[in-house]
């Protein structure tokens, strides 16, 4: 029961220490919330005033922006009203003066229809004058058809001719004094400069053709070289490309090839074999591989002492390759190195005379023929084979250009081109430089008298000095004098235009007049 009592007494202790607690901790809560309350009071009077303040001040600033804006917008509609007065004066302006122009167009077409009325009268006056004229000329006309027996148009056509004939011959007259009056200018000069050029070359006659002599010591050597049954002489045939001649001949054998390169080969290869004493087909093969190979060399050799020898600089390998095979080819039986050496000289020469780049015309007189010596066959004409092969290796357009233009081939766009084509035709056209085929010589004259019996009048055409100068003889009674000089005009205009020929041809056109009676 003690136990008990005192159980229930500490219970009950605590329950009331609980209950203290609780009433505590409820009365320190309500002091709280007093407090809180206070000062969210307080929070919230400041925050009034603190919000009145900002809402005066902002009515303030808005109150003075209203006023900027009103001050600016018074200030735009002024400005406007402003720029509406001047626009409205200057349109009344306008009015006014447009009001003035119509007055004046109004005057103006007043007297213009005026004018018009006054000119269709004229004009009518004018068409009944000129029906008057018509009438009158009509008869005139046919007083002059009974007259003279012609119609209107056939004396138009006879008058016509008639003033035709006169202005031709006038004006070939005309043509005549102007070209004298150019040569009696130019020629003199030209030819100093030409005829200078050519004194100072020195030139050689056209030797080679198409077969080499072989000279041996004795005529044992020809069985030498034949060998048993041909074989030998066929060998050297086969190796060299040249067709090898034994006959009776005393001391000689002859080589015949078209390709002068392919025949010295075959010379230079018979004589190593018969100064050796072997000849026989392994031994003829060795040598002539050995002579080309010297051959080959030879030509270059020619080429760099041909350009040292002029005086060129800087010319491609390939191109020196090109004017050492020169050597052993000919034009027209001209050796065509010769001629090349002959044409840079002339060409250097009459650059000096004519103050241009003489370096630069010799290196073009030089290569203006390397479109002769192809290695392989070539349908494109030389000029324009030079000048591509000048193109490849690098040669100024200067050169490739007269290389392409020495025949015309294409056109001609630098000074050293015709320079090029002059000393050309000055070099080949030179008495002795090449030998031309007799039927060509023949035909070249016969086509020179064509040209000639192709006008009318003509009755007699002779071409002499080997196709230097036609003459040509004409009927008195078809030809009058001033019809010859304008024959001799047209003949050699028309050998200039369709004929190619070395050189110049003199026309020359005689009419005579006979008188023949007889005495009995």
């Amino acid at each position: 029961m003690e136990l008990t009592s005192i159980i229930i007494g500490i219970v009950v202790g605590l329950a009331i220490g609980f209950a203290i607690a609780k009433f505590l901790e409820k009365s320190n809560v309500s002091n709280l919330i007093k407090n809180a309350k206070k000062e969210a009071g307080s929070i919230l009077r400041d925050a009034k005033s603190e919000a009145e303040a900002e809402k005066k001040n902002k009515l303030l600033q808005a109150k003075e922006k209203f006023l900027e804006l009103k001050s600016e917008h018074e200030k735009e509609i002024l400005s406007k009203d402003k720029k509406m007065a001047e626009a409205e004066k200057r349109t009344r302006d306008k009015e006014s003066q447009i009001s003035n122009e119509l007055a004046k167009a109004k005057k103006v077409n007043d007297e213009a229809e005026a004018k018009i009325v006054e000119y269709n009268n004229k004009i009518e006056n004018l068409e009944k004058k000129s029906q008057e004229v018509d009438k009158l000329h009509k008869s005139q006309i046919e007083q002059l058809e009974v007259i003279s027996g012609l119609s209107a148009d056939e004396a138009k056509n006879q008058l016509v001719e008639s003033l035709k004939a006169e202005a031709k011959t006038n004006a070939m007259a005309h043509i005549q004094e102007t070209i004298e009056e150019a040569k009696m200018q130019a020629q003199q000069e030209a030819k100093k400069i030409i005829i200078s050029t050519i004194q100072r070359v020195g030139t050689e006659e056209a030797v080679e053709n198409c077969v080499s002599v072989f000279n041996i010591e004795s005529d044992d050597v020809k069985g030498r070289i034949i060998g048993r049954e041909g074989r030998n002489i066929r060998a050297i045939e086969a190796a060299t490309g040249v067709e090898i001649i034994v006959d009776d001949t005393p001391e000689a054998i002859i080589l015949s090839c078209f390709d002068p390169v392919r025949r010295e080969i075959a010379r230079l290869a018979l004589h190593k074999l018969v100064t050796d004493g072997r000849i026989h087909p392994a031994r003829i093969e060795e040598v002539v591989e050995k002579t080309k190979k010297q051959i080959e060399e030879e030509i270059i050799e020619v080429g760099k002492r041909t350009v040292i020898d002029l005086g060129i600089h800087g010319l491609h390998p390939e191109l020196i390759k090109i004017v050492g095979r020169m050597k052993y080819r000919s034009s027209y039986g001209q050796n065509l190195l010769q001629h090349s050496r002959e044409v840079s000289k002339l060409c250097g020469l009459m650059a000096a005379e004519l103050g241009l780049n003489v370096k630069l015309a010799k290196r073009a007189g030089l290569l203006h023929d390397i479109g002769k010596v192809p290695d392989t066959e070539s349908e494109l004409p030389h000029a324009i084979l030079g000048m591509q092969w000048a193109e490849k290796y690098g040669e100024k357009e200067e050169v490739c250009n007269a290389i392409g233009a020495h025949h015309d081939e294409i056109e001609m766009k630098y000074l050293i081109s015709p320079i090029i084509q002059v000393c050309d035709a000055i070099s080949g056209a030179r008495p002795g430089a090449r030998r031309q085929v007799l039927d060509s010589y023949i035909q070249r004259l016969k086509d020179l008298e064509e040209v000639a019996y192709s006008f009318p009048g003509v009755k007699n055409a002779y071409a002499i000095q080997a196709g230097r100068e036609l003459r040509v003889l004409v009927e008195s009674e078809k030809v009058s004098d001033d019809l010859a000089a304008t024959l001799s005009f047209e003949i050699s205009h028309k050998i200039q235009t369709e004929m190619t020929y070395p050189g110049q041809v003199k026309v020359t056109v005689i009419r005579e007049t006979r008188a023949v009676n007889i005495a009995k």
